[in-house]
């Protein structure tokens, strides 16, 4: 591809076209736009195992931590 193509031109140039050769432009892009963004989703997943190894938490501090964030549930304002 030629760099020195803005995206401007580009489109001045699609703009000349009639509105059948438009849509045989978008049906050409789309394909390529549909694939370049699945390559582009598929990232590889980080696993999460393992995450807390090394953590020691007592079964006291969970306890506490859940108090802590159940302590305003339900809230009146919601």
């Amino acid at each position: 591809m030629n760099p020195l193509i803005t995206i401007d031109e580009v489109v001045a140039l699609a703009e000349q076209l009639s509105t059948l050769d438009k849509v045989r432009l978008i049906e050409r892009l789309a394909p390529q736009i549909a694939e370049d963004l699945q390559t582009e989703i598929e990232q590889p997943r980080v696993s999460l195992r393992g995450l807390w190894r090394g953590q020691a938490l007592s079964a006291e501090e969970i306890d506490e931590a859940r108090k802590e964030m159940w302590r305003s549930f339900p809230r009146e304002d919601i």
